[in-house]
């Protein structure tokens, strides 16, 4: 009986690692999306950099599982976009603004997966859940 309870906290560990992780997933996709159309503070600066999350994978000893979880937020070195707006106070000697290297579409798309990833776990938390609870009335019976 000790490994199943043990295989229900892994389980459940595992799941709730895989939320943890999204969810800073999708912090990140917000970020970049609210900061799409931002410009720089100073003429000629450079704007707001896209962020992209990665993910780690790390052994968790307690459970003797490997759980995932947010990695280095690194920035998108992709380049900026750039209009020519020579009354924008943000535009450069040459009267060019740089925006963000933010795709608003991507960032979408992204998010998408990063809910449909979240959702995946917490239906295995949900499943895992009614197994405990399956098994609790088998026992009382």
């Amino acid at each position: 009986m000790a490994d199943e309870q043990m295989d229900f906290v892994r389980s459940m560990s595992i799941a709730t690692s895989g939320l943890r992780a999204q969810a800073g997933r999708m912090r990140v996709i917000s970020e970049n999306i609210a900061n799409a159309d931002s410009t720089s503070q100073t003429a000629g600066g450079d704007p707001y950099r896209r962020k992209v999350p990665t993910f780690t994978s790390e052994l968790d000893r307690t459970l003797d599982a490997r759980v995932v979880a947010l990695g280095r937020i690194k920035p998108d070195t992709s380049s900026f976009r750039v209009k020519h707006e020579p009354g924008n106070p943000a535009a450069d000697a040459s009267g060019n603004v740089k925006y963000p290297n933010v795709n608003p579409l991507i960032e979408m798309t992204d998010m998408r997966d990063a809910q449909r990833s979240y959702e995946a776990n917490l239906n295995i938390i949900s499943a895992t859940r009614r197994m405990i609870q399956r098994t609790l009335d088998i026992l009382k019976a």
